[in-house]
């Protein structure tokens, strides 16, 4: 897969940018959140619905569906952690668009439960094909 260049990579909207197929990795989480680095969470999006599934470190395998509006999206996660335990929640995400053209979701969820809100990000990796 090639890195667009910064002018191409300038060029992507945040509210219109694809999020089908793309891979992200936990790149920061609140002390609250399960979702680390090891984390993966594989992406689909078709008219205005998205949806994912994810796995890795803490997390057995999870899933999430919800709406995109512009450059927001709202949706609702399940998952089963690995002391087998499940829990679920809700989460509000920004898409960002970065210099190197990957893109990047800043969260902003609250786990239904249990108490608990917090914030998290995470970016797109390109894995190799």
């Amino acid at each position: 897969m090639t890195t667009p260049s910064p002018a191409a990579a300038a060029s992507l909207s945040p509210a219109t940018v694809s999020l089908d197929r793309k891979v992200f990795a936990g790149a920061g989480n609140s002390s609250t959140g399960q979702v680390g680095g090891a984390t993966r969470f594989r992406y689909r999006e078709e008219d205005g619905v998205v949806w994912a599934e994810y796995a890795g470190g803490d997390i057995v395998r999870g899933f999430l569906v919800g709406t995109r509006q512009g450059d927001r999206l709202h949706f609702r996660y399940t998952h089963l952690d690995v002391d087998r335990a499940t829990a679920n929640g809700v989460c509000e995400s920004r898409i960002v668009v970065l210099a190197d053209g990957r893109v990047r979701l800043e969260e902003s969820w609250a786990w239904e439960s249990r108490p608990e809100r917090g914030t998290s990000v995470v970016e797109e990796v390109r894995e190799a094909a």
